[in-house]
């Protein structure tokens, strides 16, 4: 098979082992919220606060980890994003008032950027052929969906021997080891001509004066929201609305004996489901229209919601939930990718991936906000849920009137 026709080439092998790596960590942040606030005595809203900073720092970090990647090169921006991420874990492992979490979690974020979907989705959209870049997209988002599944089951783990402050030195260190990979990074650019002679102004200027890239922003928000309400309050939203599991039931049988645990298990199946689904997305990618198709994505997670929420909450319909909103999880970002690589080139997709990502983390920030102060206000996540489906289906008509036609380049 000639060169260029290669899916797993090392460029995509060493990035999906980086971004599992980076995100298995960044996963396995809510597992530490009990033990530090037991310790520290702290309200746990101090320690939501803190990774609702750290995704805002996520995504402020986004294009700028992208533009460094794409002025002095995509290993130095690594190399970067993972020596911040370290510091910020081994810092975070030393504070001991919320506030300092609070500001460290900003190290965790930028490293999470540097180290994360918009720097090494964008290495990744270059190095691949054009047959092959949709599905080499969504097999880097899968890795990252990997670490997801098993990093917050590692910290469990190792929480069970280790403090959570060697836990955090560890997992710093495995950031620090993940650079061993980057030796494999080397491959020749697939920008034409004359995306290398357009500046980085020049893009975005045209980019901001488009309408379909400020859709593309606006669309992007309501995943982050889904996301990161989900991750963040599904398992406390499926411990008080379910009731007791029956000894002897099916589910009892397979090891899951209370509301917790249910709620547990319903993040590890989404994480698994959304193996599925990107790898799927991504080769759909390929043969659709990547505008319909994320179209079709916001859409079906809007009747999923709202189904899930006008119905009673028992474990079948939780346990169904998670499989349709996990084959759903993260398909939109190979898709969000490829359109953005597809419209305005490969030259400087981490710089606009990055901006389009901004708006995602912002709706990751107020997913997490608005779910804890609503459920204060209420005592229930009903109101969240139907803004949710509001946003949901907001970003499935806002991403119809896009102009999929790949823009011109300055000559």
């Amino acid at each position: 098979m000639p060169r260029s026709a290669a899916l797993f080439t090392p460029v995509l092998i060493a990035s999906c082992l980086i971004i599992m790596i980076s995100f298995a960590v960044r996963a396995s942040f809510g597992v530490f919220q009990i033990p530090i606030a037991a310790e520290f005595n702290w309200p746990r809203a101090e320690f939501s606060l803190a990774i609702a900073i750290q995704n805002l720092a996520w995504g402020i970090g986004q294009p700028i980890f992208g533009a460094f990647a794409e002025k002095l090169g995509d290993r130095k921006a690594i190399i970067l994003g993972a020596l911040v991420y370290a510091a910020g874990l081994v810092a975070s492992s030393q504070a001991v008032s919320p506030e300092a979490h609070q500001m460290l979690e900003v190290l965790v974020g930028f490293g999470v950027a540097g180290t994360g979907f918009g720097v090494i989705l964008a290495v990744v959209g270059r190095a691949a052929s054009d047959e092959n870049r949709s599905m080499a997209l969504a097999i880097a988002t899968a890795a990252g969906s990997a670490g997801q599944v098993f990093g917050a089951p590692l910290a469990e783990w190792l929480l069970s021997f280790m403090s959570w402050q060697q836990v955090f030195m560890a997992f710093a260190g495995a950031i620090i080891l993940s650079l061993a990979f980057l030796p494999l990074m080397k491959a020749e650019p697939r920008a034409s001509k004359a995306e290398l002679e357009e500046s980085l102004g020049q893009i975005l200027g045209r980019a901001f004066r488009d309408p379909s890239y400020t859709m593309i922003f606006i669309g992007f928000f309501s995943c982050g929201y889904q996301l990161a309400f989900v991750t963040a309050h599904f398992p406390a939203f499926v411990t008080e609305m379910c009731g007791p599991i029956l000894p002897g039931g099916v589910l009892h049988n397979i090891g899951i004996t209370t509301t917790s645990a249910l709620g547990a298990a319903a993040i590890s199946l989404i994480g698994l489901a959304n193996i599925a689904g990107t790898l799927l997305a991504g080769y759909l990618g390929k043969r659709y229209s990547k505008k319909y198709l994320l179209a079709g994505v916001y859409a079906l997670r809007t009747i999923i919601a709202a189904a899930f929420i006008m119905t009673p909450i028992t474990p079948a319909t939780v346990l169904l939930f998670s499989v349709g909103m996990g084959a759903l999880w993260l398909a939109t970002v190979p898709l969000t990718s490829g359109l953005v690589a597809h419209l305005y080139g490969l030259r400087y997709m981490g710089t606009l991936y990055g901006i389009v990502f901004l708006s995602h983390q912002l709706g990751s920030f107020l997913g997490v906000w608005l779910g804890g102060k609503m459920y204060d206000i209420t005592g229930d996540y009903t109101a969240v849920w139907w803004v949710g489906v509001g946003v949901g289906a907001l970003s499935a008509l806002v991403h119809l009137p896009i102009r999929e036609e790949r823009r011109s380049f300055a000559t």
